[in-house]
């Protein structure tokens, strides 16, 4: 069997998805210091026999596909990930310990299906870019009118327009909004509420809404364009099959003749 084959073939992804699997478990398991007491040394072993299997993995794509190799960006992402755990990860890079747990993100590159909906938000990104602009003056233009209103009584909530954001963010998760904010604002001013349940119409239900939306959009729209696609692939094979059976026919005409 040709590598490029072999790499390719289910059996091999099957195999690199149940090693990412216990990749996650083990890596789970060393942030816990009874099972690193007791099999500590085991788990290491196991992470270090993955990695060199991932990185044989990668190594093996890069010399069958070479330049090609750099043009999906699922590859890539694998190449990042595997490159970071390669890192020595002491003195400054410790930091880079931590991220070895990337690598349990390679489950989306191997399921088709996670790819699409990462894909369905990578599309939704630029469509969000109007709905960001229109959050922010929203956020703005309540933050200023909270601390006019509010900033003097409550200073530690709204004494500047910044606390006065991260206040009105509180009340758009919907964290704590009612008794930990509103109700102590609404001691000393008893109308508050309408304020506050008009900026929770217009971020939590109205604005996140418009986000939901984009994103729906472009999943679908990404769903489509490859069914798309295999609907162009499969027209090709089936032109292909056609060209075969007429080759076939020419060729069978002089014999019957």
């Amino acid at each position: 069997m040709k590598l490029k084959e072999f790499i390719e073939s289910k059996r091999f992804e099957s195999f690199i998805i149940a090693l990412i699997i216990i990749n996650a478990v083990t890596l789970g398991l060393e942030t816990e210091k009874q099972v690193m007491d007791a099999v500590g040394p085991v788990l290491i072993m196991i992470d270090r026999i993955i990695l060199a299997i991932f990185t044989i993995e990668v190594l093996a794509k890069l010399w069958v596909y070479r330049l090609a190799f750099f043009k999906s960006p699922w590859r890539i992402f694998d190449f990042i990930v595997v490159s970071i755990s390669l890192i020595p990860a002491t003195g400054n890079l410790s930091v880079l310990r931590a991220l070895r747990v990337l690598r349990v993100l390679r489950l989306v590159s191997a399921f088709p299906s996670l790819r699409k909906v990462v894909g369905g938000l990578v599309a939704a990104l630029p469509g969000m870019g109007s709905i960001v602009m229109l959050m922010l003056l929203v956020f703005y233009v309540f933050s200023v009118m909270a601390t006019k209103l509010y900033g003097g009584l409550f200073p530690e909530w709204f004494g500047s327009i910044g606390a006065s954001a991260y206040s009105l963010f509180q009340i758009m998760t919907l964290e704590s909004w009612s008794m930990g904010i509103v109700r102590p604002v609404m001691v000393h001013f008893p109308y508050a509420w309408i304020f506050f349940v008009v900026f929770i119409l217009c971020t939590s239900f109205t604005v996140l809404n418009l986000f939901i939306g984009i994103i729906v959009s472009a999943m679908q729209a990404e769903h489509e364009g490859h069914a798309t696609e295999e609907r162009e692939e499969m027209l090709a094979r089936q032109n292909e099959i056609m060209k075969e059976i007429r080759s076939l026919k020419q060729s069978l005409k002089p014999q019957s003749g």
